[in-house]
């Protein structure tokens, strides 16, 4: 049986993009960076061609596998647009940003509908804001409101404050208010633990309250041609679970591997959808570079396992769906190229060179499944067969 399995390594991008500068991310490259500055040990990634998708080689040795690199042609370079882009719906208007935080009037309204005050209202960054406004949330009970230069709407609580229920509640609210006008990618639950300030630490508990597909994606497609669909990670909340026919939370990127090596072996599932959020939220969004870099070895590590468990007529694809350079000055995503790794007992060597849109790897799985082929991208199926 086809099964095609999906790994995005959230916010590993290959190079800056053309339009890059309009974007304030000229000289962005968060894989080259990481490399330049920590030198990790990557022999798996190495020979499926990873580094091969720089904009200058990283490594002497041909690659065995399928790699090339894809460029994004929605305008924006969040999660959400990727992950749509690369299931084929093209994202034309962006969704709103709040760089000053958000209007009176929507914290107002949104005060008069949780029945509570709120902390915070201002761009931050998810842990610095803890530290700054935690304490005063675990005094007062109200929540803590934060945005990024991304299309987001946080709320973080302690767990022991406003338990994750309640959070969660809160957050659909909030999902409800912020439509039309203000409409924003995604409303995200923040949940977090700890005593006070330097011992705040979010938990697995988070959840994401996503605008639906304005479109039909590969994920629905499949899903409607009877094909099984598991999204891992936040993949449902980023599809508003559309076309998923199971959903499986993770607490962490190593979480994440394992449960995808064991549906690798056990599953009859025709795609799984992982996503590995750390190497975004707790490196690249943080400036880490050493900590990402120590991701990626860890990754490097558990992807020759799953390698190992792949079947005949699987293939694997390994991509990412924006930037985050830990070496950049600020803390928020980059526009960049992203892999386009093609893997699997049947794959050998194929430079599958710069890809026109995401789109493309959506069309890759839709052709190998046997999906008709509808939207933007191409196929990169007959050029793994030739």
């Amino acid at each position: 049986m086809k099964r095609a399995i999906v790994i995005v390594c959230d916010s590993l991008g290959v190079g800056e993009l053309p339009d890059a500068a309009d974007f304030g991310d000229e000289g962005s490259n968060t894989l080259g960076h990481i490399l330049e500055a920590h030198h990790p040990q990557l022999p798996t990634l190495t020979r499926l061609g990873l580094l091969h998708t720089l904009p200058k080689p990283a490594a002497n040795d041909a690659p065995a596998s399928a790699y090339g690199r894809m460029r994004e042609i929605s305008n924006g370079k969040d999660t959400i647009t990727g992950h749509w882009e690369m299931m084929g719906l093209v994202v034309a208007d962006p969704f709103r940003t709040y760089p000053n935080g958000f209007p009176p009037e929507v914290i107002g309204e949104y005060e008069r509908r949780i029945s509570r005050k709120t902390l915070g209202n201002k761009p931050a960054s998810g842990t610095v804001i803890l530290d700054e406004l935690g304490e005063e949330h675990m005094r007062t009970g109200f929540p803590i409101v934060y945005t990024s230069a991304d299309s987001v709407f946080q709320v973080a609580a302690h767990e022991d404050v406003i338990p994750p229920p309640e959070l969660w509640r809160i957050c659909e609210i909030a999902r409800e208010l912020m439509r039309g006008e203000h409409n924003v990618g995604r409303i995200i639950a923040r949940p977090f633990v700890g005593p006070g300030k330097g011992q705040f630490k979010r938990t697995a508990n988070r959840k994401d309250f996503s605008v639906k597909p304005t479109g039909e994606t590969v994920v629905e497609r499949a899903h409607n041609a009877g094909k099984r669909v598991i999204g891992l990670g936040k993949i449902a909340d980023i599809f508003d679970r559309v076309g998923i026919d199971q959903e499986i939370r993770t607490e962490s990127n190593s979480d994440g591997m394992r449960k995808t090596i064991d549906l690798v072996r056990d599953s009859d599932a025709s795609m799984i959808f992982t996503n590995l959020v750390d190497f975004d939220s707790k490196y690249g969004h943080r400036n880490d570079a050493a900590g990402y870099a120590k991701a990626l070895e860890t990754f490097d590590t558990e992807l020759d396992e799953l390698l190992r468990q792949l079947k005949r007529d699987d293939l694997l694809f390994i991509t990412a769906d924006h930037g985050c350079d830990p070496c950049d000055v600020s803390t928020d995503h980059t526009r960049e190229y992203v892999p386009f790794l093609v893997a699997g007992p049947s794959i050998t060597r194929h430079p599958l060179g710069t890809r026109d849109t995401f789109a493309d790897l959506g069309a890759t799985i839709a052709d190998y499944l046997g999906l008709p082929l509808r939207g933007p991208g191409t196929s990169a199926l007959p050029e793994l067969r030739s």
